[in-house]
């Protein structure tokens, strides 16, 4: 068996690209398994630390509206087709997915001109422009919103499948009591484990520090923030300049333990894209979801409604985001230990834990089909 995954910009792509890789690694240790992403991307970083071979393509962000810097995208995305051709040449996949990210288009219609079985997933309510696009060429298209369906071509209906999002074994089994043991925290401490997403949030780095402050020197309380690394200076220069943090904060430009992070938390503070819904509600966390505003028809505050009305999150839109705001939702769930624990089964209970069975049963049948 021989798959090559395609996705990337962002973790919301690159996560379940792994998470794939992580279960077909388990099923069929001797299968060849290939990344193939843009070059000097978060992708080229992170895949090959995780062990897995990687090559780059040339990819460019396509834009909703019709401009020259589409026209331009249009010669990049061709360059990259035919590179992708190459790279399906010369290591002869059985089977091609694509993991979201302007950077599947020209890897998946590359396997589509080379007859290769392909597979696409889309991680949100509302589809990508990407996904949207090769929903029409893909042999699959593996869904995690039932409301997903209808922003997709009727053309298409017969293809799409209700996956759900994976999510990286390493964050599934993670021990928490081991976890938390690493952090120095004790039963009774709170670790508050804040992030934006990969590229971070403004807003959340503003607010957060009024939260900051309020906790710095607590001895039971514990904040780990990320800022995003090109945020990172920034706020540090901000921060630093009307206090000096404590051993109860830290502060990282961007988080490669993310497992350890996550079964370690009593509360994750972050934005509501869909692999941060998934991987918190995997382990059973509670949250503080705050939805960013630019998102495609802001799918993320469907997203994050979608936990609140389960009473497994409370959510602040960013234009109510204040650090005033963020601190009275933090004390709402630390002061009152019944509710934690009770958003906390909340959480677990949404969280979805065959994901990876159902995406490999549909690449195995595809390949099969193909036979």
């Amino acid at each position: 068996m021989r798959v090559l995954i395609t996705g990337g910009g962002t973790g919301g792509h690159i996560n379940p690209a792994l998470a794939i890789a992580q279960k077909v690694r388990i099923e069929r240790p001797d299968c060849a398994l290939l990344f193939v992403g843009s070059r000097n991307s978060l992708e080229s970083e992170l895949v090959p630390k995780e062990g897995f071979d990687f090559k780059a393509v040339t990819a460019q962000y396509l834009r909703r509206k019709i401009s020259l810097d589409n026209i331009k995208t249009l010669f990049a995305s061709a360059k990259g087709v035919m590179e992708s051709i190459k790279i399906i040449k010369e290591f002869k996949p059985d089977i091609v997915v694509g993991t979201g990210g302007y950077v599947s288009g020209p890897v998946v219609l590359a396997a589509y001109i080379k007859k290769v079985p392909t597979m696409i997933l889309e991680q949100n309510v509302y589809p990508g422009i990407t996904n949207k696009l090769l929903s029409r060429i893909a042999g699959k298209v593996g869904i995690s919103f039932e409301e997903a369906k209808k922003y997709f071509p009727e053309s298409v209906q017969d293809k799409l499948i209700m996956t759900g999002n994976p999510v990286r074994k390493d964050i599934i089994s993670a021990d928490r009591r081991k976890s938390r043991t690493k952090y120095n925290l004790k039963p009774e401490d709170v670790f508050i484990y804040s992030f934006g997403g990969s590229g971070g949030q403004i807003s959340l780095n503003e607010a957060i520090i009024d939260v900051i402050k309020k906790y710095n020197g607590h001895n039971n309380v514990k904040i780990l923030h990320v800022t995003g690394k090109k945020l990172y200076d920034g706020f540090m220069k901000d921060l630093t300049e009307s206090i000096k943090l404590e051993r109860n904060i830290e502060i990282k430009d961007y988080m490669y333990e993310a497992p350890l992070a996550l079964s370690a938390a009593d509360i994750v503070i972050g934005s509501a894209g869909a692999i941060t819904i998934a991987e918190i509600t995997a382990i059973g966390v509670p949250s503080i979801l705050i939805p960013k505003t630019y998102t495609a028809e802001n799918h993320q505050v469907y997203n994050a409604r979608a936990l609140e009305k389960e009473g497994a999150a409370l959510v602040i839109l960013e234009k109510d985001l204040t650090g005033g705001t963020l601190l009275k939702s933090i004390e709402e769930i630390i002061e009152n230990k019944g509710r934690l624990k009770t958003m906390a089964l909340n959480s677990k209970r949404l969280g979805n834990s065959d994901v990876e069975n159902k995406i490999y049963a549909t690449m195995t049948g595809l390949i099969n089909a193909q036979k």
